[in-house]
């Protein structure tokens, strides 16, 4: 049996391990930026929301605002549960179709 070099043997460990160091910081990094840019878009909203009221308040109506392109903006929020099957069966059952044939 061939004798191995354990200092060899951990410096090639240490690159793999690099590597894959590497790229779960680059994910993170990634993933930093996203909360990073989504904080500065809710930020930038809210800003928008009390220019467009103030708007408002110093007598601009909400047609004259619209006619200059100046729409409120509208927020959506996004939804984060999903259809229970209980909701699923009160939605079949409201358009006349039985849970069983709609899931078939």
């Amino acid at each position: 049996m061939a004798t191995l070099d354990i200092e060899q043997t951990r410096n090639q460990a240490r690159a793999l391990l690099d590597s894959r160091i590497e790229s779960v910081t680059a994910l993170v990094k990634s993933r930093q930026r996203i909360t990073e840019l989504r904080d500065q878009l809710v930020a930038a909203e809210r800003d928008d929301k009390r220019a467009y009221v103030q708007a408002t308040r110093d007598g601009w109506s909400a047609e004259e605002l619209k006619k200059l392109g100046l729409e409120p903006s509208a927020v959506k929020r996004r939804r984060t549960a999903k259809r229970s099957a209980g909701s699923e069966q009160d939605a079949a059952q409201e358009s006349g179709t039985s849970f069983s044939e709609e899931r078939a």
